[in-house]
């Protein structure tokens, strides 16, 4: 249906949207969503958590469109859209424990921190577990850029800029997680195969967030 806007750019279906063809936001999301699944099962989200940080991502994206300004990527834009509901769902996690348990929060929080990770399967075909496991060994600092720029194919800028640090500490953890992977799985990893988001689940993001944003009040 939509195959004819596929060569369109980001910024070109981004206008189009703005200038009133809703439908075409679908575009976006079919685009990105394996991209922001790979952030959220990174981050230590089970498939289930994940799911609902890509939806309200979208919606916030969606809801945020007229103040995109074109600074960065779309891309970019996305994945600090996506890291800080990351952030803040641990960060509401982190308090309700410190209620329950009486505990201080001494976890430092910035926006890689660790979060308990609840399930192992894998949704488009099964992973190997061994490089699944290894990624999820290597501290979040360095699986992030690793994610980001081996899994996702951010550029070193857009991954600085993603993360708020150094082109320099991007290629310093980048390089310094793949030696960390290569002790643990001797060199051996698919970047397309990890953390797949399956078209099934697709279809079911496309639907989930096109009815909320129809439901949007318009202003």
């Amino acid at each position: 249906m939509k195959e004819q806007f596929e060569q369109y750019s980001d910024i070109e279906i981004i206008n189009k949207v703005l200038n009133g063809e809703l439908k075409l936001y679908e575009i976006l999301i079919r685009r990105y969503n394996s991209f922001l699944y790979k952030i959220g099962r990174s981050y230590h989200y089970n498939h289930e958590d994940t799911e609902d940080l890509m939806q309200e991502t979208y919606i916030s994206a969606y809801c945020n469109l007229k103040k995109f300004e074109h600074r960065a990527s779309f891309k970019t834009w996305l994945t600090r859209l996506m890291l800080n509901h990351c952030y803040q769902k641990k960060h509401k996690l982190s308090y309700a424990n410190e209620i329950i348990t009486g505990e201080p929060e001494t976890e430092r929080h910035d926006a890689l921190s660790q979060f308990s990770n609840n399930k192992d399967q894998m949704i488009n075909r099964e992973l190997g577990s061994v490089m699944e496991n290894a990624l999820l060994q290597i501290p979040e600092d360095y699986r992030l850029v690793f994610t980001l720029r081996e899994l996702n194919g951010l550029s070193v800028a857009e991954t600085a800029s993603a993360l708020s640090i150094t082109e320099i500490n991007v290629k310093v953890r980048l390089n310094r997680a793949k030696s960390m992977l290569r002790s643990i799985i001797k060199n051996m990893y698919s970047p397309n195969e990890i953390f797949e988001f399956n078209l099934i689940y697709c279809d079911r993001m496309v639907k989930n967030v096109m009815v909320h944003i129809h439901a949007l009040p318009t202003s």
